[in-house]
């Protein structure tokens, strides 16, 4: 029998800056699904990138005083890089820059959605943000400026190739309306539907080589650039091969599973409209799923690289000297479809008071009197009430995946921690260790070692529990708690757990305290 396949994109930003943090909310959301899609047994491909062919980097290269390439090739390796100190999983890194197989999908895509009768030429002018690197009509802005950049627009006029969207309304507003086309969360979905409903207008493909400094995918048989979406929307495809005839888009794209897209809700209508209409003019199948995460904000304003408020992710790793106290705040304390605000005071309370504080202090009280009282050997687990809700804490957090809301499954990881903090409140199992200590009798002496072994037992099973969860989340800690667990790391879920005998590690400080600015 065949896995389930499942394709899981982020969006490819733009590097005309470093990355900040708000990227590192979309990272971490994606790489939580593949691992926990890995950890169900799946067939996953998990892929990121980045979008150099934009006119925004043309011009920071400029601003910058540096040559394009130069410029976007040292932007795209820190984007690279951010995904290595996150410990994010993907399978592949795209680029759109210099990258023939790339070029040569896109151009297969154009022929395609040109021989079906979707691409005109026309003149045309209108108000163009660089920024978002899109055209608006005028009752889209906000008081004349940009409603994403609260920027004025540039007034264009060039001939463009234009794509007959509107020849897709209908079908679209069906494939949303039916969840073939599913989009997360359900506000999301109702935002694209009023769109849809309104009324799709033509989109421009293409812009001037003189606009574009001559950087971009040319048009085939011409010297415009195609617009940075068409390029860009592609690399879903061309980082699977298509137009170069590698097995991976067949395997993953077009014959059956699921295609996920994470994105922000800035780029959602290029996403969920756009895209899809692409694909079905080419005749190619859709995505799955979209998955839309809102934005990080500082002090209720959006984190942005152009904003003058943008946090570096790589100083918050280093700062913590781990990856796990970013990606705990940003899956657990910012809500999966909602914006939340960001501070080092939030991510340090999180580290030192919930990790450190419930998970990690109960890890060494537990372990500190299983070394003095067993030599570190796990007695046998009970079966009750405590362990028996344990076995069932995955299925809770099965449930948040599937319904985009990472930050329950964290919630319900931690409640549980929470109980199983009470459980060793109320057994109390430092007072029968010290009661091993003095003069009893064999029958008491046995009586007392049983609850014991049975107390610390339960614990180490759940905390084991707690550490196969937490898989997903934070791979780093997860992997640290198994190994101070005595227990392998499994590669499923459903992996037979076993820690009775295990030898555990006397020393047991997962979240150290950390003194950050």
């Amino acid at each position: 029998m065949s896995k389930f396949k499942t394709y899981i994109t982020t969006s490819i930003p733009y590097v005309n800056a470093a990355p900040h943090v708000g990227f590192a909310l979309e990272l971490v959301q994606a790489d939580a699904y593949a691992r926990h899609h890995r950890l169900l047994g799946h067939d996953i491909r998990f892929q990121c990138g980045t979008d150099d062919n934009s006119l925004k980097n043309v011009r920071a290269a400029e601003l910058a005083g540096q040559p394009v390439g130069d410029f976007v090739n040292a932007n795209s390796e820190k984007f690279k890089s951010l995904g290595e100190r996150l410990d994010i999983s993907n399978d592949t890194f795209i680029r759109t820059a210099c990258n023939d197989q790339h070029t040569s999908g896109v151009h297969r895509l154009w022929n395609a959605c040109s021989a079906s009768g979707d691409l005109y030429s026309k003149a045309y002018e209108g108000l163009y943000c660089v920024g978002c690197e899109q055209f608006y009509d005028a009752e889209e802005l906000n008081e004349g400026k940009c409603p994403e950049h609260d920027a004025p627009l540039e007034n264009v006029r060039e001939e463009n190739w234009f794509f007959r969207l509107s020849r897709y309304e209908e079908q679209l507003l069906k494939l949303v309306e039916t969840e073939v086309l599913e989009i997360k969360p359900a506000h999301r979905r109702n935002e694209i539907l009023a769109f849809i409903r309104r009324g799709l207008s033509d989109f421009s493909v293409s812009r001037s080589s003189e606009r574009a400094r001559g950087w971009g995918v040319r048009v085939p048989g011409g010297d415009d650039v195609i617009y940075v979406w068409f390029d860009a929307l592609a690399n879903y495809l061309t980082g699977l091969g298509y137009g170069a005839g590698q097995p991976l888009f067949e395997h993953y794209w077009a014959n059956g599973g699921q295609r996920a897209h994470f994105v922000g809700k800035g780029i959602t209508k290029f996403h969920a409209i756009y895209w899809p209409a692409i694909l079905l003019s080419a005749g190619l199948s859709l995505p799955s799923t979209i998955y839309v995460h809102g934005y990080l904000t500082v002090d209720g304003k959006k984190i942005g690289k152009s904003s003058g408020n943008g946090i570096d992710p790589v100083k918050v790793i280093e700062d913590f000297n781990t990856p796990d106290a970013l990606r705990y705040y940003l899956l657990r304390h910012i809500r999966s479809a909602e914006d939340g605000d960001f501070s080092y005071e939030r991510i340090e309370r999180a580290w030192s008071g919930e990790l450190g504080g419930q998970l990690g202090n109960l890890l060494n009280r537990v372990l500190a009197i299983l070394s003095s009282s067993f030599g570190g050997v796990v007695p046998p687990v009970p079966e009750n009430d405590f362990t028996r809700k344990a076995e069932h804490l995955h299925e809770q957090v099965a449930s948040a995946f599937q319904k985009y809301e990472l930050h329950a499954g964290l919630s319900e990881i931690f409640a549980f921690v929470g109980e199983a903090n009470a459980q060793f409140v109320r057994r109390a199992p430092w007072v029968d260790a010290k009661a091993l200590t003095n003069n009893l009798t064999q029958d008491e002496r046995e009586e007392l070692s049983l609850r014991l072994g049975a107390t610390l037992a339960e614990q180490v099973y759940g905390l084991a529990i707690v550490a196969r969860c937490l898989l997903a989340y934070l791979p780093r800690s997860a992997q640290a708690l198994h190994e101070k667990l005595g227990i392998q790391v499994p590669e499923l879920y459903n992996e037979k757990l076993v820690v009775e005998g295990a030898k555990t590690s006397a020393s047991a400080v997962l979240f150290p305290r950390m003194k950050v600015p």
